[in-house]
């Protein structure tokens, strides 16, 4: 009776979260079904599924704000309205775009970090409940349902398992559709039900809910005192340590360093929020020491990464790295000297920094494709490789030149920046164009002699047979068996050819001779694999164009394309092979 009586309280529960927070609802159910319709299809729907789940954060907050400051109807609506424009303009804005590129995902992950933390701190502001205290109901509430979620999505899999192994066969889909269910829909309804009402403008009677909400169980308060702070207070001593061995040399070019750094600072001040409401002597003592302790570390993490920018320039990254050391040194310093009750002074500092990053003209974005075509065009200028606005393959420049060219050029293909860069080709492929657009090979591409690659033609592609004679299928192996091999006859009006290939000297040469032995034309294949020297390609597929290679005299035209290439430096004797499509046109 105890178990059904506490499902029905939960099933209640989930059934008020939906009446409290009906436009979430509606989104998420948005999301299920449009992710749903895309598994069943097998495609894709990513901007209207983020476009959903944007409007879910949104209305949550919303309602959030109208329960803290508002207690008239109209004004929920008013919020309400509000969300649905905000969402339809993200949408709007991600619309044109091709495909969700790595700049959309980031400014919307950003921006939803900044929407979750609003809707934490909210409750706290000009309140009686503590950003502390919604922090601890938000922080056992997400593992709370993830946990929940997880048991709930690990038992239906292995159900529908079961039936598909004893029973009859189930949908491959249907874990899918499963997970799609549960973490979508079922889990944010879940999350909102176990929020509180907090205190609005006039019903304050409802802290007592919030304080039971927010009390810190046992075990965590074990977890967070006597195995974290300890553990954090040793890894700080090391750390600390290892700052003072190495500060004149090593740790201001140590890359492996910053991460490290950023991640202690993020662990403090998380613990910090945690233990605020305990009282034992491990969280007093790290209350007391560790934001003073944590100010002269970021410090010297964030002067690390601003001289990295000058080799380097401003990327996203360093960006985002440079502006959280700024926020977790003013955190540090607060932390030290106001009181645990104003903590939410942080929640709002850091919402603040979250929209710096992603709003034009100071965001992460535009300032770090500033910088690095900045650094890209300075570079090309002093090796007079950039004149009249054309860019001059040029190799004989320093190593750090071309690391500096191979690195911008690289971040800039990596956030497809390079469409909007005048003086670069059209087009520009960083895998199939960097040597023939700057004359040397991209530094992290891998050495000649071990190369392997492994080519094909696109599928969709039709190739052109108008104005040729004759089309044949044949392969090439080098090295092979060495000897002509006849691969077979031609033969126009009364004169007749043979078309051969020979293997010899670790050369393949494919020949047309005419009947008398005669040759009359011949395309050495080496000039075609030579030709894939430091050749990428992402998914691994020629165009005609690119496939297509053409040589012709006053008595015959012969074109080859590749059908499938591949190439192998790896081994101890360079492989090189191809199947190829042979074009032949008598004249």
């Amino acid at each position: 009776m105890k178990f059904i009586g506490k499902l029905k309280t939960r099933l209640k529960g989930l059934i008020e979260s939906i009446s409290r927070y009906p436009l979430t609802t509606v989104f998420l159910l948005a999301g299920a079904i449009i992710n749903g319709i895309a598994i069943s299809k097998e495609t894709e729907y990513f901007k209207l599924l983020l476009t959903f789940l944007v409007g879910a954060f949104l209305s949550s907050t919303a309602q959030v704000i109208y329960e803290r400051f508002f207690n008239r109807p109209s004004s929920r609506y008013v919020l309400m309205g509000l969300v649905i424009l905000l969402t339809a303009g993200y949408y709007l804005i991600i619309r044109p775009s091709p495909h969700l590129s790595m700049e959309i995902g980031i400014r919307t992950g950003i921006a939803l970090f900044a929407v979750l933390i609003t809707f934490i701190w909210v409750p706290s502001i000009r309140s009686s409940v503590s950003f502390n205290e919604s922090f601890m109901i938000a922080f056992k509430t997400f593992f709370n349902t993830l946990f929940f979620s997880g048991i709930l999505f690990g038992g239906v899999s292995i159900i529908i398992r079961t039936i598909d192994l004893l029973l009859f066969n189930v949908d491959y889909t249907a874990v899918a559709h499963t997970a799609n269910i549960i973490f979508i829909l079922f889990a944010p309804i879940y999350f909102l039900s176990l929020i509180p009402v907090y205190p609005g403008v006039e019903d304050w009677e409802k802290k007592e809910v919030v304080d039971k909400r927010a009390y810190c169980p046992r075990f965590l308060e074990i977890l967070i005192s006597y195995i974290i702070i300890p553990l954090i207070a040793v890894f700080t001593i090391i750390l600390l340590v290892y700052i003072i061995i190495n500060i004149r040399e090593d740790f201001w070019k140590d890359n492996l360093l910053e991460p490290m750094l950023v991640s202690y600072s993020i662990t403090v001040i998380l613990v910090y929020i945690l233990a605020s409401r305990q009282q034992n002597k491990f969280a007093l003592f790290f209350r007391r020491v560790f934001p003073k302790v944590l100010v002269p570390i970021v410090l010297f993490q964030a002067i690390s990464s601003v001289l990295k920018l000058g080799d380097m320039g401003v990327t996203h990254m360093r960006y985002f790295v440079i502006l959280y050391g700024i926020f977790a040194m003013a955190s540090g310093i607060l932390l030290s000297f106001l009181p645990i009750r104003k903590n939410g002074v942080i929640a709002a500092m850091l919402i603040v920094f979250a929209v710096i990053s992603i709003l034009p003209p100071v965001d992460a974005f535009t300032v770090s494709r500033a910088s690095q075509t900045g650094i890209l065009k300075e570079v090309l200028v002093r090796n007079d490789m950039l004149v009249n606005n054309s860019i001059r393959p040029k190799e004989g420049i320093s190593g750090k030149d071309k690391q500096i060219i191979s690195e911008a050029v690289t971040y800039l293909s990596m956030m497809q920046y390079t469409d909007n860069i005048q003086w670069l080709p059209n087009n520009f492929d960083m895998y199939k164009d960097f040597y023939k657009t700057f004359g040397f090979k991209k530094y992290d591409e891998p050495i000649e002699k071990d190369q392997m690659l492994f080519m094909g033609l696109k599928p969709e592609y039709a190739l052109d047979v108008a104005g040729y004679d004759h089309f044949v299928r044949m392969s090439i192996t080098i090295p092979g068996k060495e000897n002509y091999v006849k691969i077979c006859d031609i033969a126009k009006g009364d004169k007749h050819y043979i078309l051969e290939k020979n293997i010899t000297q670790g050369q393949g040469d494919i020949l047309l001779s005419g009947e008398n032995g005669e040759e009359i034309i011949r395309y050495q294949t080496r000039e075609i694999f030579d030709s894939f020297k430091g050749y990428h390609s992402i998914d691994g597929m020629l165009t005609v164009e690119e496939a297509t290679f053409t040589k012709e005299n006053n008595l015959v035209k012969m074109t080859l394309v590749i059908q499938n290439l591949e190439i192998n430096k790896t081994a101890g004797e360079d492989f090189y092979g191809a199947d190829l499509y042979v074009f032949i046109k008598i004249k």
